[in-house]
């Protein structure tokens, strides 16, 4: 482009160069021309890169360290597995030569996702993980404790646990923040988690600019291509409200997935063509060059500060062993293996070439392999000394200082606000700027919240409830981010906390205009996904427990397509890697007639994932603090206004963190009866259990029968209690269904000593919350006549809802019925179709 006359011949030479080596690129998919320009200016020269000495020393240095990790684990562990690195070795220096250019450029942390291939030698060369700590692993595992010896959760293996360190660099009075994030085998299920660390700190850092904070994502070529949470995450990259300014990926290519072969295991020339999708520029290098490795790598970085992009870099290599190193690969890729055989290490080519080409001498390069070697022997002799302990885990670190593990008792603060305070934010979010031309539709809406709240104080609603707790939080100086799909408005019409003119659609959030001193109200419609998105946001609350962090699904069913961050990260993370999360996931839930995927958030999966012991009642204190701490979640199924404010301001106003499942409603957003008054909001906090609400029963020595119930079935069953006429039957709303209030439900019993005990629920039998809730409830009631449960609701069944209007109605109508009959038996129940059309008949 210079316009620089050149001979044929040169321009062969230099196109060879630029695209014909051990270094080649994909370019010219980038829609851009000012990245295709800044790249080919990178690339055609007749030399790309050249190594001075020093930089040359650094780089075997390097490398040698990284070849020598391998090996000796290799020869003091040769029966474990390790998932080693060779075969790509060059990884490493390749790793610290983009650390070191993102550092040069103004990275001040960098937040790291891989797989457990290479794990350890990236903890111990990029990291660098103590090695005495990292060896003392391979002799004791991975339990651990902390000062006053308690034992931390329940470990991992050595090749997913994460780390972090602030390590000097080679910038002079530059110093770099690194953390590795623990994963599960998920492959690339880390990678939302790592993206959402990213802009969370970006977030509390002031990081608008998107250049201090960094990702680094470590994949393996048959998972890159082969994983959807792969093109999940990268279509998060451009989006407003996920954006990180670019991550930088970076392929260990060993050509093999497991035992299959890449001609196998993708539709595409290359693993990495789903990144064309994003516009990114992906550069394959040869990982037997290090040189190139280092350059690319280096080049990767500064793409990715010059224009805010994601990157990829494809360090084609091999693996040097099976799967592990106690596979035999020889069983299904014999060919490939003898030839695998018989080539040398990368460390070997290497210094060859630069012995041949006189830039080093063999007693150098001895020199510096004795060095390592003693570096590697030292620490394998302090790690096995008697004497030796690791350093005692931290629960918790950098932000998270202060807050409680479960072995230090924590406390609620109050969740009340007083009236005043809530009539100010309610008038701030219910009112719009001068000018603003709010749809006609919604003018009544806010009149209505501005009436209920700040007028009469009476039938406050779901929605308005929800948008004072979070005004309250903002107002006090909380971040609260609200991601999901059509969340701004909300999938039922109901939260509308983003307005759009309807003559210019400009935007206005009141909740960002709560005060002046407020914190910032994030709220953000995703893309459709729930497996990226869901992890995005994990990571964004595991990054800073001073936020709200709230994942909403459309509907409660679709969360099971990110089932991977549930079961491996959000209930099991404090236990395997004593990484905490205030996450609050938003369920819709409600069986309402509207089929098998719209009415059910699998309550009884999420129940069935908590970790409480059902024959035991645990040490209870008055305010349910110790109890939730031993838990590793809470499940909630809040069934007034009221209730849901308290809970979302209970998340945050306490110095611990546990993820939240909330089964939020649907109907209920605009039932009248589900309302609150302000002094709901004023003068109480969140209610565990709800008891009898009505005063015109008969006594309580007369009550025949204590229903026990959560959620929606509450207002069907009080409903159907007033039109049958029944004043002897008590209807109880368990509330927080774990961790479980074995007291509450003992207290509420005695209170009614004559009556039996129901448990009455919509879901199916084999789902819902009654497996979880009847061992619960006979422990409760284990010292009071062994009162048992039985169980009313819908039959066990494989669809959690019928699609038949009449069937639901039939349903609905019999499971009614039972609750409040004198006597009955639980029976299956059969529908014949001349009985379901005499319904629909009559209806």
């Amino acid at each position: 482009g210079s316009g620089q006359r050149m001979p044929l011949s040169e321009i062969v030479e230099i196109m060879q160069n630029a695209y014909c080596d051990t270094v080649g690129v994909e370019f010219t998919h980038i829609a851009n021309m000012e990245q295709q320009n800044w790249i080919r200016t990178k690339f055609e020269h007749k030399k790309k890169f050249d190594f001075d000495e020093a930089a040359t020393h650094r780089l075997l240095d390097r490398l040698i360290y990284a070849v020598t990790f391998e090996s000796f684990l290799a020869t003091k562990y040769n029966t474990t597995k390790r998932f080693g690195l060779e075969g790509v070795d060059s990884l490493i220096p390749g790793m610290k030569s983009c650390i070191d250019t993102a550092v040069a450029l103004g990275v001040e942390s960098i937040d790291i996702g891989m797989p457990h291939r290479g794990r350890l030698n990236v903890l111990a060369n990029v990291m660098r993980k103590p090695l005495e700590e990292m060896l003392y692993e391979f002799m004791e595992g991975t339990i651990s404790a902390d000062s006053e010896g308690h034992l931390l959760g329940s470990g991992d293996v050595k090749y997913h646990l994460g780390f972090t360190m602030d390590r000097p660099t080679h910038t002079p009075g530059r110093s770099i923040h690194i953390s590795l994030c623990p994963n599960p085998s998920h492959l690339e299920a880390v990678n939302p988690v790592v993206i959402g660390k990213v802009r969370a700190k970006q977030h509390f850092s002031g990081d608008q600019d998107r250049k201090r904070s960094l990702g680094i994502l470590l994949h393996g070529d048959a998972a890159f291509s082969g994983q959807g949470v792969v093109y999940e995450t990268l279509e998060l990259s451009d989006i407003k409200g996920y954006t990180t300014g670019g991550t930088v990926h970076v392929i260990a290519n060993n050509q093999i997935g497991f035992t299959t072969d890449p001609r196998f295991s993708r539709s595409t020339p290359y693993c990495t063509d789903v990144a064309k999708s994003v516009g990114a520029p992906i550069f394959h290098v040869n990982g037997d060059d290090p040189e190139g490795v280092a350059w690319v790598m280096s080049l990767a970085a500064e793409f990715r500060q010059e224009f805010a992009k994601d990157v990829v870099v494809d360090i084609v290599g091999f693996r040097r062993h099976g799967h592990n190193e106690i596979d035999e690969p020889m069983f299904t890729q014999p060919l490939m293996y003898k030839t695998i055989k018989k080539h040398p290490d990368v460390l070997e080519v290497y210094t060859a070439r630069l012995i041949r080409e006189g830039r080093i001498t063999q007693e150098k390069v001895d020199e510096m392999k004795a060095a390592a070697l003693e570096v590697f022997n030292t620490a394998f002799h302090t790690a096995k000394s008697e004497d030796y302990r690791p350093p005692p885990s931290s629960w918790f670190g950098s932000q998270w200082s202060g807050y409680k593990t479960k072995f230090q008792l924590g406390k609620n603060d109050a969740t009340a606000v007083p009236a005043d305070t809530l009539k100010e934010i309610g008038t701030r979010i219910s009112d719009v700027p001068a000018g603003f031309n709010i749809h006609k539709n919604l003018v009544r809406v806010m009149r209505n919240k501005h009436k209920a709240v700040v007028e009469t104080g009476k039938g406050i609603d779901w929605a308005t409830g929800e948008a004072l707790a979070f005004g309250t939080l903002l107002n006090e100086g909380t971040h609260v981010r609200l991601s999901g799909q059509d969340v701004e408005r909300g999938t039922f019409s109901q939260r509308h906390a983003v307005l759009h003119d309807q003559r210019n659609e400009t935007k206005y959030i009141p909740l960002n205009n709560v005060s002046p001193k407020q914190a910032a109200f994030s709220i953000y419609n995703s893309n459709l996904s729930e497996y990226a998105v869901l992890g995005f946001e994990l990571g964004y609350s595991m990054e800073n427990p001073n936020s709200l962090v709230v994942w909403e699904a459309q509907f409660g069913d679709f969360a099971n397509t990110a089932q991977v961050i549930i079961d491996q990260f959000i209930s099991s993370g404090e236990q395997k890697w004593l990484r905490g999360t205030g996450l609050v996931m938003l369920l819709p839930h409600g069986f309402e007639g509207q089929g098998p995927e719209h009415s059910s958030a699998r309550l009884e999966r999420f129940l069935q994932l908590c970790d409480d012991d059902p024959d035991f009642i645990p040490e209870m204190e008055s305010t349910g603090v110790k109890q939730i701490q031993d838990v590793n979640m809470q499940v909630v199924v809040p069934s007034t206004p009221a209730n849901y404010f308290h809970l979302l301001r209970r998340q945050i106003r306490r110095d611990f963190r546990k993820p939240l499942i909330c089964i939020s409603p649907k109907s209920l957003l605009r039932l009248p009866q589900c309302s609150s008054e302000i002094e709901a909001f004023t003068d109480s906090g969140f209610q565990r259990l709800i008891g009898e609400t009505r005063d015109d029963l008969v006594p309580e020595e007369e009550i025949r029968r204590i229903i026990f119930c959560c959620g929606r079935v509450y207002y069907d069953l009080d409903k159907a209690r007033t039109d049958q006429r029944v004043n002897d039957v008590a209807i109880i709303r368990i509330e927080q269904i774990c961790p479980f209030p074995y007291d509450q439900v003992l207290k509420t019993s005695q209170r009614y000593p004559n009556a039996e005990i129901v448990w009455v629920q919509e879901e199916p039998q084999n789902m819902g919350a009654w497996s979880y809730v009847a061992p619960r409830i006979v422990t409760s009631l284990k010292d009071l006549n062994g009162k048992e449960a039985t169980y009313v609701g819908r039959n066990a069944a494989a669809s959690p809802a019928t699609g038949t209007p009449a069937i639901h109605k039939a349903e609905v109508d019999h499971m009614l019925h039972d609750a409040f009959s004198e006597s009955f038996e639980h029976e299956k129940w059969e529908w014949k179709i001349s009985e379901l059309m005499a319904k629909v008949e009559k209806k």
